[in-house]
């Protein structure tokens, strides 16, 4: 069952060629443009002083017109239909990761010999579907603040910016930095990690700008693919402390309100800027995405303060929600308000590495959501839409980073030789992922089939 239409464009037949005919309007080239609501409509133009109908050739005579009669003119209808062209419906495929969660054994095993760091192996499991996609967007939980500050993992963590190297290189082209662990370098991390991002101008950085005082800060980004343009918003509900400082403010983009005498934060309430920014984004763009760090982590229940939220963007425009944070899977669901918007609403992908302890974290969640584009308009086609479960697998002793497996290609020996066992003092098992699975992503739970056996081709060639 399809989704509801995203956003209608008007396409305009203008019957404008015979009317250029008749006038005898003409020029030095063999067509005249036009440029109506971003589209050219090209029409022929008469060349010379000889009668109307007709063109004339260096010697004066007459050159056939487009109806093949000198002299003779066509009729709207023919000029109509010859600049009709049938519109090509197309998908606009989307997919998403959750937490790139940089534990220090994910850092230790980007090491190399050399003493320098190489992190494309992180994404080699999932290389065909970024090759497939059009939009892949990727959650850099960990803030990239700068390699000559040293690297550290969790409570106050710092990455190489050798992982946004290898981000780019691997296809992504939106990376979230809205998280709790924005600010574990304070202000000068978040600037640092800014102007990494500069060397890649190929990816859209989202979540963490400068100070309006340095430059501009564009509030709606919008990412166009093939005609569609999508405004992608992303938020977090704070940094790993409830006060915060208008530095930081000035640079984090949060969802939750801010006391502006106390900078408390009110994780009760949605900051007013974000629904403003949504608004804003349904005038400018076809799809709406918002990106929300939110949650109870290791929760695979939302909470209440997510339902809210995720109702008042919905409220307010949004089309799609892509939920980060709580290091689990939960669920996924159309949501609906009263002035008739429809939203689909991933509360949370999970992780995509880590090294955490709890088996719920292993499983986790690529999200994949195709748009399909008509003439009328743009909407989320349900049945090529959903989550494909993965696994993270780690070593112990050293912790380091193994493999990013599907859930429907693991197993209970793999399981039994996860390093999280050791490292985690816990049992682990098959049945418990496959159980979480059908429990939480239930009916929305694609295949590596449904995704890749129906596309109509690979996105690199499609929009060039």
């Amino acid at each position: 069952m399809r989704g509801r239409t995203i956003k209608v464009k008007t396409w305009l037949v203008m019957l404008l060629a015979a009317v250029f005919l008749l006038a005898g309007c003409g020029g030095a080239d063999d067509f005249s443009t036009i440029e109506v609501l971003g589209e050219d409509l090209v029409l022929p133009s008469v060349q010379g002083t000889g009668a109307p109908g007709g063109d004339e050739t260096s010697d004066g005579t007459e050159t056939p017109d487009k109806a093949g009669t000198p002299g003779g003119q066509a009729s709207s209808a023919e000029s109509t239909a010859e600049t009709e062209e049938a519109f090509q419906e197309y998908d606009i495929s989307l997919m998403a990761v959750g937490d790139n969660l940089m534990h220090m054994g994910i850092v230790n095993t980007g090491k190399q010999s050399d003493g320098s760091y190489d992190y494309s192996f992180l994404f080699e499991d999932i290389a065909e579907y970024l090759d497939a996609a059009d939009i892949k967007i990727i959650n850099q939980e960990t803030i990239l603040g700068g390699n000559e500050k040293g690297f550290s993992g969790y409570p106050a963590f710092n990455s190489p910016t050798e992982v946004g190297d290898a981000i780019a290189a691997a296809g992504f082209n939106v990376v979230l930095h809205a998280t709790n662990h924005a600010a574990d370098k304070k202000v000068e991390g978040i600037d640092s990690c800014i102007d990494f991002w500069k060397t890649h101008p190929e990816v859209m950085m989202l979540g963490i700008h400068k100070p309006e005082s340095e430059e501009p800060v564009n509030r709606v980004p919008v990412l166009t693919i093939g005609d569609i343009d999508f405004a992608i918003l992303n938020y977090t509900f704070g940094p790993n402390y409830e006060v915060v400082s208008s530095s930081v403010t000035n640079r984090l983009e949060l969802l939750c309100a801010v006391d502006e005498k106390s900078r408390a934060i009110d994780y009760t309430v949605i900051n007013p800027q974000v629904l403003e920014d949504i608004r804003t984004a349904r005038e400018i763009a076809d799809v709406v995405i918002v990106c929300p760090h939110w949650g109870t982590e290791n929760s695979m229940t939302p909470t209440k303060a997510q339902e809210k939220f995720a109702q008042q963007m919905t409220d307010a425009g949004a089309d799609l929600i892509i939920g980060t944070h709580p290091h689990v899977v939960q669920r996924v669901e159309w949501l609906e308000s009263e002035n008739g918007n429809r939203t689909l609403c991933f509360y949370s992908l999970g992780n995509y590495v880590s090294t955490m302890k709890g088996a719920k974290n292993m499983l986790e969640g690529l999200a994949w959501v195709t748009f399909h584009v008509t003439e009328e308009g743009v909407a989320i086609d349900s049945e090529k839409t959903g989550m494909l479960p993965l696994v993270c697998q780690y070593s112990y002793n050293p912790n380091r980073f193994k493999k990013i497996y599907l859930l429907d290609e693991y197993s209970q020996d793999l399981a039994s030789d996860h390093g999280i066992i050791p490292y985690g003092g816990i049992t682990f098992s098959y049945s418990d992922l496959i159980g979480w699975s059908e429990e939480v992503i239930g009916d929305w739970k694609l295949t590596r089939e449904q995704i890749l056996n129906d596309l109509p081709r690979v996105a690199a060639n499609r929009f060039i």
